[in-house]
C-alpha cells in the first residue's frame, strides 16, 4: 500500500517553504520526490507555504491547501522572527492548488473566506463530513476583537471550495490551542491539536459528532508528557499503516534546524491512542515538516515516480 506525504522543510532559503512530496511503498520507509525540491511553488500572497495539507476529494480531485506564509522573507539579519507581528499582521488567506493526476495542477487561488478580523490564518486542514457531503475546512488564528492574544480553531464549510460559509469558531480553550487534526474511526471523531501554554503539549479528544462536544483525554496527555518531555512538538496528524497500526505524527522542532521533522508514534489499531515511540521502524530523506500523509493507489504511486524521479 503506497503513501504520499506532503510537507515542507525547514531551511533558511525561500525554497525550503514551499510544497514538497514524499512518497513510500509502506508507509515506513520514505524517499523524496523531484530530488527535494518542490513540486508547487507559491507566487501569490506572501510567496511562501508552510503546514501543507492534502486530501483526495470525494469527485477524485486532490486538494492541496496551506498557510500562506513565508518565515524567511521575515527574518532580519541574524536570522530572528517577530511571530507576535505575523500572528497580529499575518495573511487573511490559504494558497490553495487542484490536481487530477497529482502532475497537472490549478493555477495557485488564494482563498479568502470573508472575514477580515483574523489576524494569520495557521495550519489548515480539510476534512470530509459524509453526513452533509460537504468539506469542513479547520485552522488556527487569532482575532482583532481581544487584539490578537488568543489563538483558537476556525472553520468554514464548502462543497465545491468556490463558495465557502462565514467562519465561525470550531474549538477553544482557556489556554492557546493550534494545529488541529480531525479524524473519524469508527463512530468516533478524534481531535488533536497543541496547547500553546500552561502545560504546552499535545492534546486529544474525542467526540460522537464532528463539531463536538468534545471529551479530554487525560491518558493521552500522561503518553505525551512520558514520550516528548515538553512541549517542541507540533502538527499532529494520522494515517493508517498496512498493518492495521495507527500512526501518529508530532513535527519535532525543539532541536537545530538539519534535526527538525516528524517523529513517529505507533498503536496497535485506528482508534487507540496508547501510542509508542516509533523512530527505529521509520526512514526518512530529511526532516519533514508540519504536513498530511495519505493513501494512494498502485498507479498513482509510479505515475508520481515517473514524472518526478527521486
Amino acid at each position: 500500500m503506497p503513501y504520499l506525504s506532503v510537507h515542507f522543510r525547514e531551511k533558511l532559503t525561500v525554497d525550503g517553504e514551499q510544497v514538497h512530496f514524499s512518497v513510500s511503498k509502506d508507509g515506513f520507509n520514505w524517499e523524496t520526490l523531484n530530488g527535494g525540491r518542490p513540486v508547487l511553488w507559491s507566487e501569490k500572497g506572501t510567496g511562501g507555504v508552510r503546514d501543507i495539507e492534502i486530501i483526495k476529494r470525494a469527485d477524485g480531485k486532490f486538494a492541496i491547501l496551506a498557510t500562506d506564509l513565508c518565515v524567511v522573507k521575515r527574518m532580519d539579519e541574524n536570522y530572528n522572527i517577530d511571530w507576535k507581528d505575523i500572528n497580529h499582521n499575518g495573511s487573511k488567506c490559504l494558497s490553495y492548488w487542484e490536481s487530477e493526476d497529482l502532475i497537472n495542477f490549478t493555477e495557485q487561488e488564494l482563498l479568502f473566506f470573508g472575514r477580515d478580523d483574523f489576524g494569520c490564518l495557521w495550519a489548515p486542514e480539510i476534512t470530509y463530513d459524509e453526513e452533509k457531503e460537504e468539506y469542513l475546512i479547520h485552522w488556527g488564528s487569532t482575532v482583532r476583537e481581544d487584539d490578537f492574544n488568543h489563538m483558537s480553531i476556525y472553520c468554514t464549510r464548502t462543497k465545491d471550495f468556490k463558495s465557502f460559509t462565514y467562519p465561525e469558531l470550531f474549538f477553544t480553550k482557556t489556554n492557546e490551542i493550534l494545529d488541529s487534526h480531525l479524524m473519524k474511526h469508527g463512530d468516533t471523531w478524534h481531535l488533536f491539536y497543541k496547547n500553546a501554554h500552561d502545560p504546552s503539549g499535545n492534546m486529544h479528544e474525542t467526540s460522537d459528532n464532528i463539531m463536538g462536544p468534545f471529551t479530554h483525554d487525560d491518558s493521552f496527555d500522561e503518553l505525551v508528557r512520558y514520550y516528548t518531555n515538553g512541549g517542541s512538538y507540533e502538527g499532529a496528524t494520522t494515517y493508517t499503516l498496512p498493518d492495521g497500526r495507527w500512526c501518529l505524527m508530532l513535527d519535532f522542532f525543539g532541536c537545530p534546524k538539519d534535526k527538525m521533522g516528524y517523529v513517529p508514534f505507533v498503536s496497535k489499531t485506528p482508534g487507540d491512542a496508547a501510542f509508542k515511540r516509533a523512530d527505529s521502524e521509520f526512514s526518512f530523506p530529511y526532516g519533514f515538516k508540519h504536513g498530511r500523509f495519505i493513501e494512494i493507489t498502485d498507479e498513482e504511486y509510479n505515475r508520481l515516480i515517473k514524472h518526478y524521479g527521486n
